[in-house]
């Protein structure tokens, strides 16, 4: 796969940070959110929204590391990526795999060569080369798009009125640029799609409580959102008695940035729906960190280079599923 998880590879062990009245409290996000459900399937464990899938004619999931026919530490994992440490045959057969857990197995999977922008590709048929980009929308019945992570954001897109998707991918670049933002501009050119209508789901990825990036990153966010400081935290020795007040340089004093910040991925994105005109509450966020949750998912930051892929996926049925009363 073609993608740059750019960053320092990062031991388990993070920053401590004061408890004080000025800090933002920040968690390891864990399993259980309310409004996600696991999907399990011959060893594999699918995680889905129920508000997605009680819509017959779309299928979605985003996979975790465990089940499949790749072994990593003497361990069976679904990798989903062409990686250096994989054999193709085995990325091949678990796409296979993902695909029937979801029930997508006469659905045609699109994968995009991901290079952290925020290039969109509108997909009218299945292509037959990957494309370079970090996103791609579709209306069209038999499509199934995919988008890889190993920390980055995954998003999925639903429009339920015109029966389009998206799939996004968003590391800090993508997130910078826009990209999701961008995604549900492409579906109102192309679908007529209104962001009020709109479902997106959030898939796991790297928390604010492990995401280390250099304060230039931070300044690159101050210059493009007004409520950028919301998304950082500084890593915590006790002793600061403002957190971030180097961003926004305001009284009492300008003192000197910190070395490393803590960049809340999920909330940016989040952030950037809610300002398209995603209603709040059509907005489900996984609450499972990458960095924390190496058992169930895949972390680039956390295992460098012997990391596999996961995949989020989207596609209209060819046909509706039939509901259990019928």
């Amino acid at each position: 796969m073609n993608c740059d998880y750019t960053g320092t590879h990062m031991a388990a062990t993070k920053g401590t940070r004061a408890k004080g009245k000025k800090t933002k409290q920040r968690t390891r996000r864990q399993a259980g959110a309310t409004h996600w459900t696991e999907r399990t399937h011959r060893g594999l464990r699918i995680l889905q929204v129920p508000e997605l899938a009680k819509l017959s004619w779309l299928v979605h999931g985003f996979s975790t590391r465990q089940g499949g026919a790749s072994q990593l530490d003497g361990q069976r994992v679904l990798n989903l990526g062409f990686t250096e440490w994989d054999a193709r045959e085995n990325v091949k057969e678990n796409r296979a795999r993902l695909q029937a857990a979801v029930g997508a197995q006469d659905l045609k999977l699109v994968s995009l060569l991901q290079f952290h922008s925020d290039a969109i590709l509108h997909f009218e048929s299945a292509p037959t080369e990957p494309s370079r980009a970090d996103a791609s929308v579709t209306k069209t019945a038999g499509l199934l798009l995919a988008v890889q992570t190993a920390d980055c954001v995954p998003i999925l897109l639903v429009d339920p009125k015109n029966r389009a998707v998206a799939a996004v991918h968003a590391g800090w670049r993508g997130t910078l640029a826009r990209i999701v933002e961008k995604a549900i501009g492409r579906m109102q050119m192309q679908f007529g799609s209104q962001p009020a209508d709109l479902l997106a789901a959030i898939g796991p990825a790297i928390g604010g409580c492990c995401y280390e990036v250099g304060t230039e990153v931070a300044a690159a966010f101050s210059g493009q959102f007004a409520n950028a400081a919301e998304f950082f935290d500084e890593l915590r020795t006790g002793d600061e008695p403002n957190p971030l007040q180097w961003l926004n340089m305001m009284p009492p004093g300008h003192q000197p940035p910190p070395k490393k910040v803590l960049l809340d991925l999920p909330k940016a994105n989040r952030s950037q729906l809610e300002a398209a005109g995603v209603p709040a509450a059509n907005i489900f966020v996984s609450d499972l960190c990458t960095g924390c949750r190496r058992d169930l998912l895949f972390s680039y930051r956390k295992e460098g280079a012997q990391s596999g892929r996961m995949m989020a996926v989207i596609g209209i049925r060819t046909q509706e599923k039939k509901s259990a009363g019928r």
